[in-house]
């Protein structure tokens, strides 16, 4: 069986685990993206960089199947409530289905979960499990998870790991839960552990939540604001309300924007069109959730997201959504405008939705940020964006849903 052997070796790595945990990873090799041109923001070293001109090698790029590992950590001082087959049920297919549907097809993520618990050997308590987690606590909790659990797991096998804790443990805290990365890699059964997901959710958990995280193991961002106000009053979600879960994991309309989209390879050349502002250009956008025709994403030539350079660091990105697919729970529909800000490292704003009606807002019931819930233009709709002097307007609906819109220089004056 080789178990004790391999659980000498990996105990043995983790020796100087505390020295090698950090929140952020430093820029890694590039490697070439995509086709590239004028409107590409250049990736930058900020923190889960917008930059999609090269992609970050040090992250897998979803564009193929890659295999999760799914392991459930009980303490001594808590039995478990619930089985690990209900824990699973929780996230699959929940999760593979949503970057299915995100990715068009050409993203599969196969969660493999182990089916039993593995025991840690300190109690729940020990580990002092917070969001802000002390650096020692935590490389403590990652050691005896990976030692725990290296006599049932061969890491060799999977592109990803899932670390899931009993969520009725009195040390477990659901606000804790989210993606480690490590400065430099650790070696365990031949392959490099660059970053770990810790899942401490309650049961059942907030929607979307492992979406999230796993977006961040493909290089995505946080996109919501964490206020130095954290006493319950304040905003977290002032940059992008609703759109893209990588904003909220509760928003309405989670699916990714189309930047991230394209980013992470799931639209091209072919659905992204760049707008130079030499004069007016009239596009029909197709609802960024929309499937793709027939063929695939390399088949389908309706345009999906307009990119406007707007600088050295920016660029405004332009899309439809609609309710259908990942944003079926949308409660408004149109044409939405963003930011896009390369230097903007995670949590810093590196995405922020335009309004495309800043006197009103929607949907008080659902919404995590309602005057955001109404950004998108309509039809007849214009926003002017006097800063990069740009001037967007909807001129209607086609035939087969998509929208209609116009893109211009803005008139002086």
């Amino acid at each position: 069986m080789h178990q004790r052997p391999r659980l000498r070796r990996t105990q043995a790595l983790l020796t100087s685990l505390s020295a090698l945990i950090a929140t952020t990873v430093v820029a890694g090799p590039a490697v070439a993206a995509g086709p590239g041109g004028p409107c590409d923001l250049e990736r930058t070293d900020a923190h889960h960089s917008e930059g999609l001109d090269t992609w970050n090698s040090r992250y897998p790029r979803p564009v193929r199947r890659l295999d999760a590992a799914m392991v459930f950590l009980s303490f001594p001082d808590a039995r478990p409530r619930v089985t690990p087959a209900r824990l699973a049920a929780d996230h699959i297919p929940a999760t593979p289905d949503f970057f299915k549907r995100a990715s068009y097809g050409k993203f599969a993520l196969r969660v493999h979960p182990l089916r039993r618990w593995i025991a840690m050997p300190q109690r729940s308590t020990a580990y002092a499990i917070q969001r802000d987690w002390n650096a020692q606590r935590r490389a403590a909790y990652l050691r005896d998870a990976i030692a725990s659990a290296d006599p049932h797991l061969d890491f060799g096998r999977y592109d990803l790991v899932y670390l899931v804790a009993d969520p009725d443990a009195p040390g477990v805290d659901a606000d804790a839960t989210k993606v480690v990365n490590f400065e430099k890699p650790l070696r365990a059964d031949g392959v490099d552990l660059r970053r770990l997901v810790t899942v401490f959710e309650h049961h059942p958990p907030d929607r979307n939540v492992l979406a999230h995280e796993t977006g961040h193991v493909f290089d995505l961002p946080d996109l919501y604001h964490r206020p130095k106000d954290t006493d319950g009053n304040a905003e977290w979600d002032t940059y992008v309300g609703d759109w893209d879960l990588m904003g909220s994991q509760f928003g309405m309309a989670p699916d990714p924007f189309g930047w991230h989209k394209w980013k992470l390879g799931w639209l091209g050349a072919r659905q992204v069109a760049c707008d130079r502002l030499t004069g007016p250009r009239r596009y029909t956008l197709q609802p960024l959730s929309a499937p793709m025709a027939r063929g695939g994403p390399g088949a389908d030539l309706r345009t999906r997201l307009v990119v406007v350079r707007t600088g050295p660091t920016t660029a405004l990105a332009i899309e439809a959504r609609g309710g259908r697919g990942n944003d079926a729970g949308t409660c408004t529909e149109g044409v939405l405008v963003y930011r896009v800000h390369n230097d903007k490292a995670s949590g810093d704003g590196p995405v922020q939705v335009l309004d495309g009606h800043p006197t009103t807002s929607a949907c008080w019931n659902e919404s995590v940020y309602p005057e955001l819930a109404d950004a998108p233009l309509g039809v007849g709709d214009t926003l002017s964006v006097k800063e990069d002097d740009v001037r967007i307007t909807v001129a209607g609906r086609a035939a087969d849903g998509g929208w209609t819109v116009r893109v211009n220089r803005q008139a002086p004056g």
